[in-house]
């Protein structure tokens, strides 16, 4: 089955958004990346609209590139927790407490003593 010229062109879009967001994962550019991921969410909303039928190859390398994206911003995220754990900053913990509220660790650090 052949696509379409606006199936064809979303899956150029999410391609190029998907390269953007490496190049903005490896450079540490952050308004790259906010764009870059908001172009990706917007190729995909397209393709959900019209899946493309035949283009398992293509469809699974963008899903490739997108898993190695997911793992090297993984990556970013706990060398930024790292630093701020080391900085005596707080990292937000993945629950709630009794109250509904997130709990937060309050661990300090002294950088250095006068």
């Amino acid at each position: 089955m052949t696509l379409t010229a606006a199936t064809e062109a979303a899956m150029d879009r999410l391609a190029a958004a998907l390269a953007d967001e490496r190049r903005a994962l490896l450079d540490h550019d952050v308004e790259l990346l906010m764009r870059s991921t908001g172009e990706k969410l917007a190729a995909l909303r397209e393709l959900e609209d019209a899946v493309p039928q035949g283009q398992a190859a293509r469809l699974a390398e963008l899903a490739e590139a997108n898993r190695r994206n997911g793992a090297l911003l993984a990556r970013r995220r706990r060398e930024v927790n790292w630093a701020l754990r080391h900085l005596g900053r707080a990292e937000s913990a993945p629950a709630y407490d009794a109250q509904g509220q997130a709990q937060q660790l309050h661990a300090r650090r002294d950088l250095a003593v006068a």
